[in-house]
């Protein structure tokens, strides 16, 4: 593949390694032309600034992404099946923790694999979850910009408006970890 071909969201093998482009931008130079690009490292989650040549080879990289259901907690791994083959794929924790915040057992995330390497899991944009945890707002405290911590059903801790409670569900945007509005109820 030449690197004229890269655009946003094409995957590729560099370096040992597989990428995928978040951002490119052809610049012209006096030797020719550059592509400036930022990519994302699926194996490790790093993104890198790069300057491809016109010269450079790659080779594109059919990442497949599947549909799959979050079933249990298996101690080191977090057990998925696929909804039509039901296959199971254990996926270890460590690969993805911070996609653990967003995910409850029951729920469907798209899994990426590459020739059976697991490289993660692709959230929805924003999900709902229960506040099991948060202080009471103090009265009056409702019409200000005021927020405070809570803890969701995940474990994971965001601030949230005064006006929040435990027992409340909340829209947290997966991309910032942040609140994003009240929900209602399940």
């Amino acid at each position: 593949m030449n690197i004229g071909d890269l655009r946003n969201g094409v995957t590729f093998e560099f370096d040992g390694n597989i990428f995928e482009v978040l951002y490119f931008m052809n610049v012209p130079t006096k030797r020719g032309s550059v592509l400036q690009t930022k990519i994302k490292n699926l194996r490790t989650g790093g993104v890198i600034d790069y300057n491809f040549t016109g010269s450079e080879k790659i080779k594109e990289a059919q990442v497949e992404k599947r549909e799959m259901s979050y079933l249990y907690d298996d101690g080191d791994d977090c057990v998925f099946m696929n909804n039509e083959t039901y296959e199971q794929l254990n996926i270890p924790k460590q690969r993805i923790t911070r996609e653990l915040n967003f995910l409850l057992m029951g729920s469907n995330a798209q899994v990426k694999t590459y020739e059976g390497e697991v490289l993660g899991i692709i959230l929805p944009d924003k999900v709902t979850l229960e506040v099991v945890d948060s202080p009471m707002g103090e009265k009056g405290n409702s019409a200000t910009n005021t927020q405070k911590d809570a803890t969701l059903e995940t474990g994971l801790r965001i601030k949230v408006p005064m006006f929040i409670n435990t027992g409340d569900f909340v829209i947290v945007n997966t991309e910032t970890g942040k609140y994003d509005s009240r929900a209602q109820k399940k």
